[in-house]
């Protein structure tokens, strides 16, 4: 019984597929800006050192 339940609760969670509440795109934008921002940072940090 536990299964069949849980079962239909997905597939209801599935069929109610609508307009995400937050745009993925902002998401996405918001990552990769972070991540450039600590590459150049670690770059401008490790620039003027010299290889041992």
């Amino acid at each position: 019984m536990q299964i069949s339940l849980t079962a239909a609760a997905v597939l209801k969670a599935a069929e109610e597929a609508g307009e995400p509440a937050v745009n993925p795109w902002l998401i996405g934008g918001s990552a990769f800006a972070i991540l450039a921002l600590l590459l150049l940072g670690l770059v401008f940090f490790g620039g003027g050192r010299d290889h041992s």
